[in-house]
């Protein structure tokens, strides 16, 4: 609860130049593409931008993810509630401690989903890979079910 009203203060505090953000899709592109960043799966081949915010820190933050075809991310958590939006391609995403493809459903363009604090998630792309916008607040992390799955 203190730590929500702090961070509500310094968000209240902030100029108002530094939380407006509006970005074409053009622009969006131009941002510098980064590997892993706090909150994200550490693979190679998934590329990072931060669009807003900064995951490693606390306050609201958003991240595109671009997934390379046929990529598999193993069961992991965050500590910060997230919620994410499918921008392009078919990402087929379940919740669970294991990536089982049972539990895996297809989101397409448009779909939205959540990523609950602390409860494991799994994802995997087809031969399109997949474009999504998360957004949650930082301090962010990824934590794999199984250590050995971290960053490959």
């Amino acid at each position: 609860m203190i730590r929500a009203a702090l961070a509500l203060a310094a968000l209240l505090a902030a100029a108002p130049a530094d939380r407006e953000v509006r970005l074409t899709p053009g622009e969006v592109a131009a941002l510098p593409q980064i590997g892993a960043v706090a909150g994200t799966s550490g693979l190679t081949g998934v590329e990072t931008r931060v669009l807003s915010g900064d995951p490693a820190k606390p306050g609201l933050f958003a991240i595109e993810i671009k997934v390379p075809p046929n990529t598999r991310i193993a069961a992991h958590s965050h500590k910060d509630e997230r919620t994410a939006t499918v921008v392009s391609g078919m990402w087929h995403f379940g919740y669970g401690p294991k990536a089982d493809d049972s539990l895996r459903k297809p989101l397409p363009p448009g779909s939205f989903y959540t990523e609950p604090a602390g409860i494991p998630h799994f994802a995997r792309t087809g031969p399109e890979g997949a474009h999504v916008y998360i957004t949650g607040y930082g301090p962010t992390d990824t934590v794999y079910a199984e250590p050995a799955d971290a960053g490959r």
